[in-house]
């Protein structure tokens, strides 16, 4: 299976089990706010962004098969670690002003924004 399909899948599995999480923090919410917790929401942004990274990178796979390997490793890169961004600001808005947040989410929305504005072109021309 192509890898980029494979990663969609992973994603979509992630998605659909990370929604026992959500159930989770509207079942007990003081459970979550006694380790720290503090935005429970963001596990909510997480599930959805999952299933729909999974349903991008399935889609963009199959849709574009023959793009080079440079356009893959952007797509792979971006669409992969964008859901991961809210799971540290479930412990606070603050945790996005650590440096080492700050690269990877510039990293990875370049790689994300980058790769899909790179496979539209070498799609289309």
């Amino acid at each position: 299976m192509p890898l980029l399909s494979s990663l969609g899948l992973v994603s979509l599995a992630l998605g659909g089990l990370s929604g026992w999480l959500v159930l989770a923090t509207m079942q007990a919410p003081r459970w979550f706010a006694d380790r720290g917790i503090v935005a429970p929401g963001r596990f909510r942004q997480l599930h959805l962004d999952w299933v729909s990274m999974g349903l991008i990178l399935i889609v963009v796979d199959q849709v574009v098969p023959d793009r080079p390997s440079w356009i893959t490793a952007l797509l792979a890169f971006g669409l992969i670690v964008n859901p991961l961004l809210f799971v540290p600001l479930a412990w606070g808005r603050e945790q996005s002003e650590r440096i080492a947040y700050r690269v990877v989410t510039i990293g990875s929305f370049v790689a994300a924004s980058g790769g899909l504005t790179a496979l539209a072109l070498h799609a289309l021309l």
